[in-house]
């Protein structure tokens, strides 16, 4: 295993560090100041769009897409550190690089598994980051930490599919931006084999019958950086069967095969944020004063930063370590790292950020700092693409499956 980097992610690292701190951290405050004079809360402020167009003409954008026939055509090794930058700043960074959740996970199942019509209709526009998308998959009435409990039901009737249920928590949904649902639902209730039952298809956000409640919050957070968390409802909501993607019955599998890079991607980021909170204490520490000398010769400060710089370095490992598998002998074979980064990754980002928040007093928790939203959006990865129960509860059978 070697980690080093390449020239490629040499040179796009150093742009992409540069577009940082030359456009986006500037543009934090700013896109705060202009999403308090929009008319909706959910209206993309005019410095986004900007980002996004400085970004695509330095050549910044799709990085995450491994196909190159899309996106950048970068391995999962090679994107790690990229992401991890864009991790620094998650309400700006992944957008303006259209990297962003869930709009990344649906163009690569459009990819992967949308026919030559659904790719030219949906994924064409969302790779020029016209559009947005929402995965509708969770649902409030079931633990959808189960997929098989899904109740949405997807009936088909002569050429349509006729859709009915309730989802919640469903990222991207509150944009205005946002013009399709990738949704999961059954097609087979009473199917003998429980993961088979499930379908996807495409729902247009305009179609009769779809209705966005509400938002869901997350720690009192409007999520603006992934469109917002939405309530939907499907009320007897119509599709042609040619928005069917995949085959009925796959719909289990390709949520596997999507949720496999988002949860990388997740952990990449998170990472990212964990640096930035290393910085933001640190700059804190060297600052202020308690007691007679600086918070930085405070032993308790130092046990905290060093113990935070080991985490981090760790955590990288093995995040390069299930991206290189995953390079080399596919998501199936990483499946054992995939679920340990994800476990491991976001519980110690959290530690790292309630600390540094800790270091920072009252200010901490206020919006004078990014803490606070880092800590929620860090907090809500330990539900995120499954709760970290599901995880070790799979991760322990394969190791016990050894011994039985």
């Amino acid at each position: 295993m070697d980690f080093a980097f390449d020239a490629r992610t040499e040179e796009l690292r150093e742009r992409l560090l540069a577009f940082m701190d030359e456009y986006v951290y500037p543009a934090e405050p700013v896109a705060e100041e202009q999403r308090a004079l929009l008319a909706s809360p959910w209206d993309t402020p005019a410095v986004v769009e900007e980002l996004k167009a400085e970004a695509r003409r330095q050549g910044l954008w799709n990085l995450f897409l491994p196909d190159s026939e899309h996106g950048a055509g970068l391995t999962n090794l090679q994107y790690a550190p990229l992401a991890e930058i864009t991790g620094r700043s998650p309400q700006l960074a992944p957008t303006a690089l259209n990297c962003a959740a869930p709009d990344t996970g649906n163009m690569e199942v459009l990819a992967q598994f949308g026919t030559d019509e659904q790719k030219k209709r949906w994924l064409e526009p969302l790779l020029a980051g016209e559009i947005r998308s929402a995965f509708a998959m969770t649902e409030p009435e079931v633990a959808s930490s189960d997929a098989t409990n899904i109740t949405t039901l997807i009936e088909r009737e002569g050429d349509e599919y006729v859709i009915t249920g309730r989802k919640w928590y469903i990222s991207g949904a509150m944009n205005p931006d946002c013009e399709i649902f990738i949704l999961m639902g059954k097609t087979d209730p009473d199917g003998a084999d429980i993961r088979r039952q499930q379908s996807m298809v495409l729902v247009p956000r305009d179609t009769p019958g779809v209705t966005v409640k509400r938002a869901m919050q997350v720690f009192g957070y409007e999520d603006h950086s992934h469109g917002g968390h939405a309530e939907v409802v499907f009320d007897h909501a119509r599709v042609p069967v040619a928005n069917l993607v995949g085959e009925e019955g796959g719909g289990f599998a390709i949520a596997q095969a999507r949720l496999g890079p988002g949860r990388i991607h997740h952990c990449m980021r998170l990472i990212g944020m964990a640096e930035r909170a290393i910085e933001l204490m640190c700059r804190r520490a060297v600052s202020r004063t308690a007691f007679g000398k600086p918070l930085a010769q405070q032993g308790v400060v130092q046990n905290w930063i060093a113990d935070a710089r080991v985490t981090v370095e760790q955590l990288r490992l093995l995040v390069l370590k299930t991206a290189w598998l995953m390079d080399t002998v596919g998501n199936r074979g990483a499946h054992t790292e995939i679920q340990a980064i994800k476990i491991a990754t976001p519980r110690a980002v959290v530690e790292i950020l309630d600390r540094a928040i800790q270091l920072h007093g009252a200010g901490g928790v206020s919006q004078d700092f990014p803490l606070a939203d880092l800590y929620a959006g860090a907090r809500t990865l330990m539900l995120a693409d499954g709760p970290d129960e599901v995880h070790q509860r799979s991760l322990a059978r394969r190791e016990l499956k050894k011994y039985l």
